[in-house]
């Protein structure tokens, strides 16, 4: 019996052992899968704050948090001088004696991220555009929120409407209807809708709207409707993601009292599916039917520092990815369900491949020739369908071998 009740009593010590390194496990499993989305928060988040630096030419030497919050913080004291100097001299306009000129106004929607923009004369039948300069650019940049702005002439633009308003070039001023709701009319979509372009959002603000909230979402065929993460001002850079889809962004005006107005929507593309442009087409045609492509990307693989130069090899069962340098392989891989593309917001060249083992940032800055940034973006983009294309075509074919 005693030796029984031993027995017992070593087998319940040793199931209990057991619970508990499955419970260590499970929990190992957990914080590891926390770790991964974290890492890739951090990755998007550093990728943006340099996408943002790039666009004053600015390029720290080290990407590390010290460097990139002291150049980050040196931009902003240097702006935010500047903008104390341009709002000082948009109060002395303000000033009695000042002569309004309606032929010298024109109206846009603004964001608070440098990029070109676009706007409708005083007319309203012609499309014009211009361009920013750096300090211009980053008023917008200081400015929380998308804003209307209005440019008089060679004057800095201040990021609202006035209150008042002339009628076809009347000597007359009128107030807006207090009981209206703030609106837009003509509200449209310019610029090219393929993967690498920019798309602008405009329009003319009715009834004492001086500010409007953006959201660029994506509609599918099966009516799933998808707000794209980020994409919150008035223009927007088409990617690989869009491909496929129905592009639309969604306004809402709102005027100085809090206000909002009715939710006026704009489908991209006349409606239609985004596509890619003939010659990117041509491409992705090609390196399908020859059943293979390479691509020189730069990639993030043992330091999260230095980028490395590799290629970039895909077939039609699976990928590779190996070192230029030293021909070394980091990812040899059939194509799986988990794989996946993930495109950061904004003018950017990288993305971020996501495995079940690892998670890899990849960059195509300086890859083109001639060395160009809109070629580099047009050839992430390339990239990503190529390999979407594989993956899908890899999918499909083990689905009906199954079957």
């Amino acid at each position: 019996m005693a030796v029984d009740e031993k027995q017992e009593e070593a087998i319940s010590g040793a199931l209990q052992q057991l619970n508990q390194k499955k419970t260590h496990l499970e929990d190992n499993m957990r914080l590891a899968n926390e770790l991964k989305v974290e890492e890739e928060e951090l990755y998007f988040f550093t990728s943006s704050l340099l996408s943002m630096l790039a666009e004053y030419n600015i390029r720290p030497p080290q990407i590390n948090a010290s460097i990139i919050t002291t150049v980050t913080k040196r931009l902003y004291q240097q702006m935010h001088l500047k903008l104390r100097s341009l709002n000082d001299n948009l109060g002395d306009m303000t000033q009695p004696g000042n002569i309004y000129n309606p032929n010298l106004q024109q109206v846009t929607l603004s964001r608070n991220e440098p990029s070109p923009s676009y706007n409708l004369d005083s007319n309203r039948n012609t499309l014009q555009q211009y361009a920013q300069g750096p300090s211009d650019r980053h008023m917008d940049q200081m400015y929380h929120g998308s804003n209307f702005q209005q440019d008089t002439g060679g004057t800095t633009p201040s990021n609202y409407f006035e209150g008042d308003r002339r009628v076809d070039g009347d000597s007359q001023l009128y107030q807006p209807d207090g009981d209206a709701l703030p609106g837009i009319e003509g509200f449209q979509i310019a610029g090219e809708p393929r993967p690498g372009f920019q798309l602008t959002a405009c329009g003319f603000p009715t009834n004492g709207t001086t500010l409007c909230n953006f959201q660029w979402v994506r509609h599918l065929e099966n009516g799933t409707r998808q707000s794209i993460e980020g994409a919150t001002m008035y223009d927007y850079v088409v990617t690989a993601d869009d491909v496929g889809t129905f592009l639309a962004v969604d306004c809402t005006p709102m005027d100085d009292n809090g206000r909002q107005g009715d939710l006026v929507t704009e489908f991209a593309n006349n409606g239609n599916k985004i596509t890619c442009d003939p010659e990117m087409q041509s491409h992705i045609d090609a390196y399908i039917s020859n059943g293979r492509a390479e691509f020189e990307v730069f990639v993030l693989a043992y330091s999260p520092e230095e980028w490395e130069l590799a290629t970039l090899v895909l077939t039609r069962p699976n990928y590779q990815i190996k070192f230029k340098k030293t021909g070394e392989a980091i990812i040899d891989e059939k194509y799986s369900q988990s794989l996946q593309m993930k495109i950061p917001n904004g003018r950017t060249t990288q993305f971020v491949l996501v495995t079940a083992g690892a998670t890899l940032p990849f960059n195509t800055q300086g890859i083109s020739e001639p060395n160009n940034e809109d070629y580099d973006v047009r050839l992430r983009d390339l990239i990503v369908l190529v390999m979407r294309t594989f993956q899908k075509k890899a999918l499909d074919a083990k689905r009906k071998v199954n079957t």
